[in-house]
């Protein structure tokens, strides 16, 4: 009875000058939370999401709102001038929701859903996807590489109709050439129609009782072709080129695939990329270090000389001006070089070298004897005595 259901305002959770968008928005939640296929089996949630689609289909009906704010439940029941019987079947549930529905496996929503399978119109082709490997210095200043690749293309003997010379493909029954199919089933919520691939012609519309022997029934046989791909300055590991359609062929008139190229790039035994900045290692004497001077520097140029200054330290970075990575975005501009300065300790000395050093330490502080005799708590011993050890 009219009595025994709830208020449809009270259903959706909105109050009386709600507007229509509020009210979609409403209904939207209460369906994705107690739609039937997200709770299967769930008999509560079925019969929610029946009331809440209810109280929706009134209620964003301006006519039948308007007689429902008049005669409630009674303007559906035969009562109150109300015309009899509630029925929500024609709700376009496909443009309230979107792609909602989509995760539950449904193409469509009512007889005036406009949510369609896609037609036997002009389709893209495939994409191929390839890779090239390129050097450390490919990379930086671009090269250009042939590949070769298996693409499809259209059968010389049937021409791409797949159908066997003397033949032409029919047009499929099912669907009437239209590639698609109609498929209706009740549901707790009305009739619900979605919109399917034809399963006969898969798509095409057309059927072919005669197939081609070359390319059996496909319309394209597979063949090896040669590309020159020019991969631009700057490019990075994992970026790729692309080749506008000289992929697979389209369907039904439409334009060739893309070939899209991944570079993969080799490292380099001396340089790091980041972006468009290259980072190196260059390691330094302790002569130089201190006194300053000449060094010979790598660069992806060449090498190039740089000036250190008296007294640098182990692990200063100095940056190299634009002697980076080529942008591709902009050929004009290029990103920098940092190399970090090392000071290389030497491993093995002479003798005169080892008195030549002891010399130094003496004149620039006396570091050997000094931490020695920090250690002992006393002078420091004769030489050849026993040393301690310090550490």
């Amino acid at each position: 009875m009219a009595d025994s259901k709830r208020d449809y305002y009270e259903v959706l959770g909105v109050d009386k000058n709600a507007d229509d968008e509020t009210l979609k928005k409403a209904y939207r939640a209460l369906a994705k939370k107690y739609h039937p296929d997200a709770n299967p089996g769930d008999k509560e949630a079925e019969a929610k999401f029946k009331e809440a689609s209810e109280a929706y289909a009134v209620l964003s009906d301006k006519e039948k709102r308007a007689r429902y704010d008049q005669f409630g439940h009674a303007a559906f029941d035969g009562g109150a001038g109300g015309g009899g019987g509630f029925d929500f079947t024609d709700m376009d549930l496909g443009d309230i929701f979107g792609d909602l529905f989509g995760s539950f496996g449904f193409g469509g929503f009512g007889s005036g859903s406009r949510r369609r399978a896609a037609n036997n119109g002009p389709m893209k082709g495939a994409n191929i996807r390839t890779s090239v490997r390129l050097t450390f210095m490919e990379a930086v200043f671009g090269c250009k590489k042939e590949i070769e690749l298996n693409v499809k293309d259209e059968c010389k003997s049937c021409k791409g109709s797949g159908a066997k010379a003397g033949t032409t493909p029919q047009t499929c029954s099912t669907c009437g050439g239209k590639g698609q199919v109609v498929r209706s089933r009740n549901s707790a919520f009305g009739i619900m129609r979605s919109v399917e691939t034809c399963p006969d012609c898969r798509g095409t519309g057309k059927i072919i009782a005669d197939r081609c022997p070359d390319c059996r029934g496909t319309g394209y046989i597979t063949i090896k072709k040669r590309y020159s791909v020019d991969f631009p300055a700057g490019i990075d590991n994992g970026q790729a080129v692309s080749l506008a359609e000289l992929g697979d062929p389209g369907t039904n008139g439409g334009p060739r695939g893309d070939v899209r190229v991944e570079a993969v790039v080799d490292k380099h035994p001396v340089f790091e990329r980041d972006g468009f900045d290259i980072y190196s290692l260059v390691p330094i004497s302790y002569a130089v270090a201190a006194l300053g001077g000449p060094v010979l520097v790598d660069t992806v140029d060449g090498k190039v000389i740089y000036d250190v200054k008296a007294g640098t330290q182990t692990d200063t970075r100095i940056r190299l001006k634009g002697k980076g990575v080529p942008s591709w975005r902009n050929k004009n501009q290029r990103g920098d070089h940092y190399i970090t300065l090392v000071v290389k300790t030497p491993d093995k000395m002479s003798a005169e070298a080892k008195e030549l050093l002891r010399k130094f330490d003496e004149l620039t502080g006396d570091s050997l004897h000094a931490a020695e005799k920090a250690s002992s708590g006393s002078e420091p011993k004769e030489k050849g005595s026993r040393k301690k050890k310090l550490f």
